[in-house]
């Protein structure tokens, strides 16, 4: 059993409280210079805060109860740290030591497969330099990445035959994002049919199959009004429905064809190989059937950003590639098989140094850190004045803003954004307008703003509380 003393001792503590200290003062500065938005970080914070207060997660932001988005239960315990303090940087840090905290089961499992303690190590840089790991930690909050170090959590007590330390790996996986029941079911099935876990294949395949029917057709309708789940319109050439989908991948295969073979699913899958390309051999790939089910939504999506190593859709495929990896240099070690690496001829230099070389290689290229100097410094111009703004709204009221404010102000009830294609029908809903006419945001435009700064000063409803570098903020009267 893992304590608190062996934890400090262990080989890759250090790296893992590195870790989370750079992957949280990136993800705060982020937000400190209002590169965060309300998809996805404010939804989610808006919706812990609400269940902190007792009160209905109900996102104004999507119009509907947070359980018709993705059946996440892992917000109701998130909200106990909102119990002590309401605040975003709870979910950064939860984040950042989630993402690093799986460089322990990384360098267990190695250990595990008989690889000596510098390979294991070299595993564990590995999975921390993965470019997604980084990545995604920058790109708001989402609940799954919690899942990624249970998900090898679970391999690791599914290969010790640590049987309730499986099941609970499991119940945490489930309760981050209903899809990744799929996830589950997979693995329970490749646990089953090719690592000969028995017990732990049977029980993650009727968890993972049983969780997904009772979501897909229980939970999310009822608590959706009757709708699928919002993502199934990213699959609408296969059909509108989960079932109707389902049904169509088997009897419609052609739909699909041409998706699974095109330059972009061979783009998205040299991402994901790149970083661990050498340390891959096609003998031992088989812990990959349990990312099949991922790997495929990504690929059939209409949505890009589904098959990139920026967003957080390719999260629950990175502990299975490890594996992949570490089955590999274990049956290479024991000379069952050969790796790439193996077959290059190149000179005898020691196997971690290389393993560590390549990963940082790919890391500098694939990481995303350059978006400090290219994209989050774009604003700055209007920092104080936006920090300024915000300190006015005293209250809990409603609050009209764009998508990079939005996530400064989501504790509260009723948060809406700006949006030129879908412009507010009452402003007087609204106890404060909150608008950056300078820097609009995706989601809508200057001139959209430039007209809704004019339409409320025409207003007698509403007053110019605060104006200055662009920024304005407009309250109802009763709020002076």
């Amino acid at each position: 059993m893992l304590t608190l003393k062996s934890l400090k001792s262990h080989p890759v503590f250090l790296m893992i409280v590195v870790t989370t200290l750079v992957l949280l003062a990136a993800s705060s500065a982020r937000h400190a210079l209002f590169q965060s938005t309300a998809f996805d970080l404010a939804i989610f914070d808006q919706a812990i805060y609400l269940i902190s207060q007792n009160q209905t997660p109900f996102s104004s932001f999507m119009a509907i109860n947070i359980w018709g988005d993705h059946a996440a239960f892992i917000f109701y315990p998130l909200a106990l740290l909102y119990k002590i303090y309401p605040d975003v940087h709870w979910l950064f840090l939860v984040q950042a030591v989630s993402l690093a905290l799986g460089a322990w089961p990384s360098w267990s499992l190695a250990r595990q497969a008989g690889l000596n303690n510098s390979i294991s190590w070299a595993i564990a840089c590995i999975y921390l330099l993965y470019p997604l790991v980084f990545n995604v930690n920058l790109f708001d909050f989402h609940p799954e990445v919690i899942a990624l170090p249970a998900l090898l959590a679970a391999i690791l007590a599914a290969r010790l035959n640590k049987t309730l330390w499986f099941c609970a790996a499991i119940v945490l996986v489930l309760s981050c994002k209903a899809v990744l029941s799929l996830t589950v079911a997979a693995m329970g099935l490749w646990l089953l049919c090719f690592d000969k876990k028995r017990n732990c294949g049977l029980i993650a395949l009727f968890l993972g199959a049983g969780w997904f029917l009772v979501v897909t057709q229980a939970v999310i309708p009822y608590f959706n009004q009757g709708r699928e789940h919002a993502a199934i319109g990213r699959y609408q050439y296969l059909g509108n429905s989960v079932l109707e989908i389902a049904i169509n991948l088997i009897v419609k295969p052609n739909l699909v064809l041409g998706r699974l073979f095109s330059l972009e699913t061979l783009e998205y899958l040299a991402l994901l190989l790149l970083p661990v390309i050498w340390w891959l051999s096609p003998r031992h790939l088989s812990s990959l059937i349990s990312a099949v089910p991922m790997l495929a939504m990504n690929i059939l999506s209409d949505r890009p950003a589904q098959r990139d190593l920026v967003h957080q859709y390719s999260v629950p495929i990175l502990p299975f590639l490890l594996v992949a990896v570490i089955s590999s240099l274990a049956a290479s070690n024991q000379q069952k098989g050969k790796t790439i690496f193996d077959r290059l001829p190149i000179p005898n230099y020691p196997l971690p140094r290389v393993i560590v070389i390549w990963s940082l290689i790919a890391f500098l290229a694939l990481a995303k850190y350059g978006y400090f100097w290219t994209i989050y410094l774009n604003g700055i111009d209007t920092l104080p004045a936006t920090r300024e703004a915000i300190s006015l709204v005293e209250t809990k009221g409603s609050v009209l803003t764009n998508v990079q404010i939005a996530p400064h102000l989501a504790h509260r009830p009723v948060v809406r954004l700006t949006q030129a294609k879908t412009p507010p029908a009452n402003l007087a809903e609204f106890d404060y307008v909150l608008l950056n006419l300078r820097y609009p945001g995706w989601m809508s435009d200057r001139e959209f703003v430039k007209n809704l700064v004019t339409k409320l000063k025409n207003t007698p409803q509403f007053q110019l509380k605060y104006q200055r570098d662009d920024i304005y903020l407009f309250t109802q009267n009763a709020n002076k």
